[in-house]
């Protein structure tokens, strides 16, 4: 059962693992890192979407050093709440993770994540801080996939309660 909902995957999250959030682009793969107690995301950083088998070897070292229990992916869902071609991408690329698990070091738990507006909030809150066009552009992934992993976090938190 590697493909759960956020509920479940804080049922079934082994102990003082972290997630890892996703934010999957056709050019970019923005990472964020939650704490062990599924409280905090934090940006961490950007991979280029390449190959698959690249991303694996830069992905299988984090999730050993991080005790990584699961991903948290953004889903790419239009403003009228439907799938698209972008949201077949992705879950397109969960299903290689699931298979990757030999190469990964571990069988992950994937939940997806409703990404609608987090690149234009990542990018409001940078315009907030006064970054410049580049710095932005560098970081944009990496936050946006914060957003994400907060947002399920904050899903967690609450079903906790």
């Amino acid at each position: 059962m590697p493909l759960v909902s956020i509920k479940e995957l804080r049922l079934l999250l082994p102990p003082q693992t972290r997630l890892l959030g996703m934010d999957h682009s056709p050019k970019m793969l923005g990472l964020a890192m939650s704490n062990p107690d599924l409280t905090i995301a934090t940006p961490h950083k950007t991979l280029d979407s390449g190959k698959f088998t690249e991303n694996v070897k830069a992905l299988a070292p984090l999730c050993c050093e991080y005790n990584v229990g699961g991903f948290v992916i953004g889903l790419p869902i239009n403003m009228a709440g439907e799938e698209n071609k972008r949201s077949e991408s992705v879950r397109s690329f969960a299903g290689n993770l699931i298979r990757a698990k030999a190469d990964l070091g571990f069988d992950p738990l994937i939940a997806f994540m409703d990404e609608r507006l987090t690149t234009f909030a990542a990018e409001d809150f940078m315009d907030e801080q006064g970054l410049s066009h580049k710095q932005k552009k560098q970081n944009v992934d990496r936050m946006a996939a914060a957003y994400i992993l907060q947002a399920a976090l904050d899903i967690m938190q609450k079903e906790k309660q």
